[in-house]
């Protein structure tokens, strides 16, 4: 059996950072089994953009630690957004119907191989070709 890979779209990472401990609740229990092993949690560089434009508006440095540690923990793998992510991106947009972020966030969690695919979005279950968990 392979290693498990698990994507996390930027909602996610922003609730589980910013979320008070009700909202975080559901992303940590599902989270930790795999706490420890090394890059069992994939997201985009996309995710990266998304997370850190609020405390940079904000000019919150605190903020944005937090995400500059989580995006270098050895349990997270930040995914390039490659041609090939773009292509199958471009395929899921144009048969789901789905904005441009949101295709691409999928692109890269079926092209790393995750088992599974953590988003707050609902509409993005219309997706089979990996397994949608809306937290």
């Amino acid at each position: 059996m392979g290693r498990i890979v698990i994507y996390a779209d930027a909602n996610v990472i922003i609730r589980l950072l910013e979320g008070d401990a009700a909202t975080r609740a559901p992303l940590e229990a599902r989270l930790l089994p795999h706490r420890g092993a090394v890059g069992f949690l994939h997201t985009s560089r996309l995710s990266w953009l998304e997370c850190r434009v609020k405390p940079l508006r904000a000019c919150d440095t605190k903020l944005l630690a937090l995400y500059d540690a989580f995006f270098s923990s050895p349990e997270v793998e930040v995914r390039e957004i490659s041609r090939t992510v773009v292509e199958k991106a471009t395929e899921l947009r144009a048969a789901l119907n789905v904005k441009t972020p949101d295709a691409l966030h999928l692109a890269s969690a079926i092209i790393s191989g995750a088992s599974a695919f953590l988003t707050g979005d609902k509409a993005l279950q219309r997706c089979t070709e990996v397994l949608v968990e809306v937290l």
